[in-house]
């Protein structure tokens, strides 16, 4: 099976790709990682988008799409499939991905602006190792102290409602004509999320059994 899930920043679809890696080894691919690994392994094409990262540019498309492609040829996506979580954003990704790769599902989170406000601005990094708690629901052992390595935690700008607020409309722009551009061309499982307090594999559960009555899982 070959994925997408979509939903704006805080829906939580990070964390469900990973829960649906697990329960159906598949694969799940975030561009951001595959970039990230690329440039530390110091490989031809992460030095390429490292000069990029150091102008402070976005890397193009043509060497997003030739890392994805070159990923989703590899045979643990070649035996069960993949999930993409990040990629398309816009309608040429979309068109690209048409040719490099056939999507059988979306998944779909659709998340109220205040369940993500809540969840984000009550996020805190560590300042050492970047591992991520939460005040309200992953406490750290001693408040603002990292459990991993002592750091002092903070909250980055763009943990902070005003951003976040803006950040939701940046996606809400992007992402309409994507959904737009899918429905009707591929079978949608659109899940609500109304709570902030259920745990993300209680809601994982629930999309699995949508996905069951598509025939993508037994």
């Amino acid at each position: 099976m070959n994925t997408i899930i979509f939903g704006p920043p805080g829906s939580g679809k990070g964390t469900y790709a990973s829960f649906i890696e697990k329960k159906l080894g598949i694969v799940k691919i975030s561009t951001g990682d595959i970039i990230r690994e690329e440039i530390e392994k110091n490989t031809d094409l992460g030095k390429r988008m490292k000069e990029y990262a150091n102008r402070g540019e976005l890397v193009p498309d043509k060497i997003i799409t030739e890392i994805l492609k070159i990923r989703i040829s590899e045979p643990d996506c070649m035996k069960n499939g993949f999930i993409l979580d990040g990629y398309p954003r816009t309608i040429p990704q979309a068109q690209t991905l048409d040719k490099i790769a056939n999507i059988d599902v979306i998944i779909n989170l659709n998340v109220p602006d205040w369940i993500i406000i809540e969840r984000l601005s009550s996020r805190r990094t560590c300042k050492k190792c970047e591992a991520i708690f939460n005040v309200k629901y992953v406490k750290p052992k001693v408040e603002g102290v990292c459990d991993k390595c002592g750091g002092e935690l903070y909250q980055r700008d763009d943990d902070k409602p005003k951003v976040i607020k803006e950040r939701i409309k940046v996606y809400q722009k992007q992402t309409q004509p994507l959904l737009k551009y899918y429905k009707g061309k591929i079978p949608f499982v659109d899940f609500e999320c109304d709570s902030p307090d259920i745990p993300p594999e209680v809601n994982v559960e629930k999309i699995l059994k949508k996905l069951k009555i598509l025939g993508f899982y037994k």
